[in-house]
């Protein structure tokens, strides 16, 4: 299956459409988590994220799914691809990777050794599922929850999916250990 065909079949299955798919900044409430029809079947307990909506539904067996406004990462540290939850954390420590010291070493060389403690003051926020893929272990991506609510509906983050520390403790609370995570190419 190419990209586009990937693509245009989860955007299908929620009721999307590839045009018009540039969200704008939120205004000023975040909508809470909303019940949408799927159109198009898929298996139950997956969650799907499509970057340019900013959008995250987690599916259930009567053909619904649960929508979340989120967050995402930013120009081409998004990695789209197929993950199952590997971790899951409350109240997670966070540490800066490698990478992100060196994009960024005026933020992040400050955290590089002792990183910051869990609670919702983190990076990380209250609640954090840990993308893994076969192989190749953790990608260092997570969905996680994060301390800074207005960056929900944009592309801002390291690569990983956010969600407030609201919404991320209801999914965390829903979600086992090995589900399977799509995140969807972004359209451009």
């Amino acid at each position: 299956m190419n990209r586009r065909d990937f693509m245009m079949t989860g955007l299908a299955a929620f009721g999307l459409s590839a045009t018009g798919m540039r969200a704008e900044a939120q205004a000023a409430a975040i909508p809470p988590p909303t019940l949408v029809q799927m159109r198009v079947p898929l298996p139950a307990g997956q969650i799907h994220v499509f970057p340019d909506h900013f959008k995250l539904y987690h599916t259930r067996p009567d053909g619904l799914a649960v929508r979340y406004a989120c967050r995402v990462g930013r120009d081409s540290l998004y990695e789209p691809g197929k993950y199952f939850v590997g971790a899951k954390k409350v109240n997670p420590s966070w540490k800066p990777t490698p990478g992100m010291i060196e994009r960024e070493p005026e933020k992040y060389a400050q955290y590089e050794e002792d990183g910051i403690p869990g609670g919702p003051a983190n990076p990380l926020g209250v609640r954090a599922l840990y993308l893994f893929q076969p192989g190749r272990g953790d990608t260092f991506l997570r969905i996680h929850g994060t301390n800074e609510p207005g960056t929900i509906g944009r592309a801002v983050s390291n690569g990983c999916a956010g969600l407030t520390n609201e919404h991320i403790q209801v999914l965390y609370e829903q979600v086992p250990l090995q589900t399977p995570v799509t995140l969807y190419p972004k359209m451009g």
